[in-house]
């Protein structure tokens, strides 16, 4: 059994439908990137997960737990987390409160300790900084800190939005290798990411979303070569492998 099977997926505003019936699975341990250009759905599809978004039709299952019938504070509390898009940090508050605030579904003071410091060695840029307001914090710095509360919570499933965005290329090879190593310590994780190259390089599979459908699926591998996928997301042909 999957980890999260999607089924028929359909998300609303108001009268325009933004997902028209899209379904994909994720094992456990897996780490699988959605690919689109902007307005395709993919954003959406993590919130409707989350359940920030209310499903219109169909259903999302956390193992045979139907998420799609839960509030978000309960799925939080299931297993899975997610890092915005955009970071969202909360500025006026220090990097510590902004993690601990990640860990407020928790009961146990030492494990929140323990997650706390497997944070502070992933990211130790937020141990020199615990102390400091997150809004004076760097960009990157603050995708640190939005991935690092979203693993105060000790996901099952971690779901990063967009987490290279505006970040220079040398910070975004360290965060995408932290990612790597989140996923081997056991948190499967799903990569919504416009570094379409970088994200097909660190996913075991893929999905590509357009306007609201998913039009392919496959391994990364066979994602990086196909030459469609090559048009559209990786700057052309065969010369962009």
């Amino acid at each position: 059994m999957a980890l999260l099977q999607i089924e028929n997926l359909r998300v609303r505003y108001g009268n325009v439908e933004a997902l028209h019936g899209i379904s994909l699975h994720v094992d456990e341990g897996e780490i699988v990137t959605i690919l689109g250009a902007n307005g395709a759905g993919k954003t959406t599809t993590l919130n409707a997960i989350c359940g920030l978004v209310p499903v219109a039709e169909g259903h999302i299952w956390l193992r045979d737990i139907p998420l799609h019938s839960l509030p978000a504070h309960a799925i939080v509390r299931h297993g899975i987390t997610q890092s915005p898009e955009g970071r969202r940090v909360f500025a006026t508050l220090s990097v510590e409160e902004n993690l601990m605030l990640g860990a407020f579904t928790a009961t146990d003071a030492k494990r929140v300790a323990a997650t706390q410091e497997w944070i502070y060695r992933l990211f130790p840029r937020l141990e020199e900084r615990r102390h400091q307001l997150a809004g004076t914090l760097s960009g990157g710095e603050q995708q640190m800190l939005a991935i690092g509360r979203a693993l105060m919570a000790e996901p099952k499933l971690l779901l990063l939005d967009e987490p290279s965005l505006g970040l220079a290329p040398i910070l975004v090879q360290s965060i995408f290798a932290t990612i790597r190593e989140i996923n081997r310590s056991g948190v499967t994780v799903i990569l919504v990411e416009q570094n379409a190259r970088a994200a097909l390089k660190l996913a075991h599979r893929g999905y590509v979303l357009e306007v609201g459908r998913v039009v392919l699926s496959d391994t990364a591998a066979n994602l990086l070569a196909n030459e469609d996928v090559q048009k559209a997301y990786l700057g052309g042909g065969h010369a962009a492998r």
